[in-house]
């Protein structure tokens, strides 16, 4: 007779109802020590580097509080008023010209199908590679009176001379106002265009239905559900319109920039310049309030559900021509013409390739801007890691302010940086003198070190934003595995984080050293005597209305602009394009 089975086995009682248990000793210990003690060197180091971030911002306004000369008085009798009314009315024509131009575009792209739709979807970026500056000459070139334009205009209608026949004045505010929006345009663009993929086409269809069409349907639905980041594009258009020298120099309009090349190298006073620096970080601070403001009570929400792409509407005849070429003209402005002027100089005088100075500037440019890009990302990657590492409040508040550098003009920074640093160099040489016997001469201000510290000031909220990103998309339970198994926070970072980050500690890198090229103010103001970048080459060649020696740089400039865009659409346009 076969055996009983056996009873089966009960299961096992369930845990009583409680908080959950305790991790493991070894974890335990890895998150105090991440909290506690090894979070407090990542969190000074991090302090560290936000003071240097901040310390040009502080010391322009300390040097306009406390100046040597108070100039006040006789800027606000003189020159203050026509600083600051121009200033105004360029931010204000660039943020409306950009913004309607940028959220114009992007609806057409986003809501039609019309003939050249899918290239001119990447084309609309590609402004952004040709700095302002080169923008300028350009359009100058092309349409004032030695031009082709009004050339072919006396010929066409027998004119003789300017006094025959009217024509708009190039070198104006107006002018530059078309230049810098033809340039900053696509901030509004790509935050426009993703705001109306993010949402549902339920949105418009209900719309629809409801009778609403054509411009209603914009207006109505499109412009409130895009509002936000209209603002927050045409926000930055202003504030880079403030922060511009190249264009309204060359244009001869005087604007607080301006001012502060004047005040500073014709007038030696410093205190002077420090002042107007303060009042362009006034009009900053206050063009950011206002962007934020705008969309302060503006709260747009996805469904929950997966929203259902919009189904564009196709247009054909008369209607498709005019989308295309309401599409076409921003580009054909913003970038072939600049192109075509500068390649067209570059080819008619190809000695310009082989002139005196050329290849040391682009040597220059190279290392400053790759010296800047490299300090900037592991400046920015250490004082992320050492905030999210660290338990103390204070470096959490100060991460934000650190990207105020981004939004001050590089004049700006520049008379922050120089004269405590100028200061500071007189000090370190007269101290080595003292114990060597010998002179070393400027170590800081008499190279291209005061460069770099500008250029990282200025575009480091670039490299903690993407390596803040970055951070976030890496769960927490891989350093925590990493941290138990006995890697200290340094090892971490090494061996963890970096690895997964490589992608964006690349394009970061890139971006910097993009803008690093590009960037003029900064570079006039804080470079050595007779020291080139491929930026300040480009001015000064411009300036002397010699394009031929100055189309090289800047076909450069912009060589270097375009692999950045290519970036920059790879990353953004890969939705939305069916």
């Amino acid at each position: 007779m076969p055996a009983a089975a056996a009873p089966p086995r009960p299961p096992a009682p369930l845990p009583p109802p409680g908080p959950a248990p305790a991790p493991a000793p070894a974890a335990r210990r890895a998150v105090q020590e991440l909290r506690h003690g090894a979070g407090i060197g990542w969190s000074l180091g991090a302090l560290a580097i936000a003071a240097l971030v901040l310390a040009p911002v502080v010391a322009v306004a300390v040097m306009a509080l406390n100046p040597t000369d108070n100039i006040w008085p006789h800027l606000i009798a003189t020159t203050l008023p026509r600083y600051l009314t121009n200033t105004l009315i360029l931010a204000l024509g660039t943020g409306l010209m950009a913004a309607a131009t940028g959220a114009g575009a992007a609806w057409l792209v986003t809501m039609f199908q019309f003939p050249g739709r899918r290239a001119l979807e990447w084309m609309l970026l590609m402004p952004l590679a040709v700095p302002a500056y080169i923008g300028a000459y350009a359009l100058a070139d092309f349409l004032d009176y030695s031009g082709p334009v009004q050339t072919a205009l006396r010929e066409a209608m027998g004119y003789a001379s300017a006094r025959d026949y009217w024509f708009p004045r190039i070198r104006s505010i107006e002018a530059a106002m078309v230049v810098l929006a033809a340039s900053l345009y696509p901030y509004v663009y790509l935050l426009a265009r993703a705001a109306w993929l993010e949402q549902s086409a339920s949105a418009y269809e209900a719309a629809r239905a409801l009778g609403t069409g054509g411009w209603g349907l914009f207006r109505r639905v499109g412009l409130p559900l895009a509002r936000p980041a209209i603002v927050a594009g045409a926000a930055i258009a202003m504030m880079e319109s403030v922060a511009d020298y190249g264009v309204v120099s060359y244009f001869g309009v005087q604007t607080l920039n301006t001012g502060i090349f004047t005040t500073w190298l014709e007038g030696q006073n410093a205190g002077g310049a420090a002042q107007i620096a303060l009042v362009i970080l006034a009009l900053v601070a206050l063009i950011m309030l206002l962007e934020r403001a705008g969309r302060r009570r503006a709260r747009y929400h996805q469904s929950a559900r997966h929203p259902r792409p919009v189904i564009r509407t196709r247009l054909t005849g008369l209607a498709g021509a005019a989308a295309t070429l309401a599409c076409l003209a921003p580009f054909l402005v913003g970038f072939v013409l600049p192109v075509a002027v500068i390649g067209h100089y570059a080819i008619a005088y190809p000695q310009g390739w082989f002139g005196p100075g050329l290849a040391k500037a682009l040597s220059h440019t190279l290392t400053l801007g790759g010296g800047a890009a490299v300090v900037t990302v592991l400046a920015a990657m250490f004082m992320v890691y050492g905030v999210r590492l660290s338990g103390l409040r204070l470096p959490r508040l100060l991460l934000p302010v650190t990207t105020i550098g981004y939004a001050a003009p590089g004049a700006v920074l520049a008379v922050g940086i120089l004269f405590p640093l100028a200061a500071l160099d007189h000090r370190v040489a007269d101290a080595i003198e003292a114990l060597t016997g010998r002179d070393p001469g400027l170590l800081l201000t008499g190279t291209g070190f005061a460069i770099i510290v500008a250029y990282v000031v200025r575009f480091f909220a670039l490299g903690q934003g993407a390596l803040d990103a970055a951070f976030t998309r890496v769960p927490p339970s891989l350093p925590m595995a990493a941290r138990s198994l006995g890697r200290d926070a340094g090892g971490v970072l090494r061996d963890l984080y970096v690895p997964l980050m490589r992608g964006s500690v690349a394009s970061a890198l890139l971006v910097v050293f993009v803008d690093c090229t590009k960037e003029l103010p900064a570079t006039l103001l804080l470079r050595p005597f007779n020291y080139e970048t491929l930026a300040t080459r480009v001015h000064e060649k411009a300036s002397l209305e010699d394009l031929g020696n100055a189309a090289p740089a800047a076909l450069l400039v912009m060589a270097v602009g375009l692999v950045a865009v290519a970036l920059l659409a790879r990353t953004n346009l890969g939705r939305g394009r069916g």
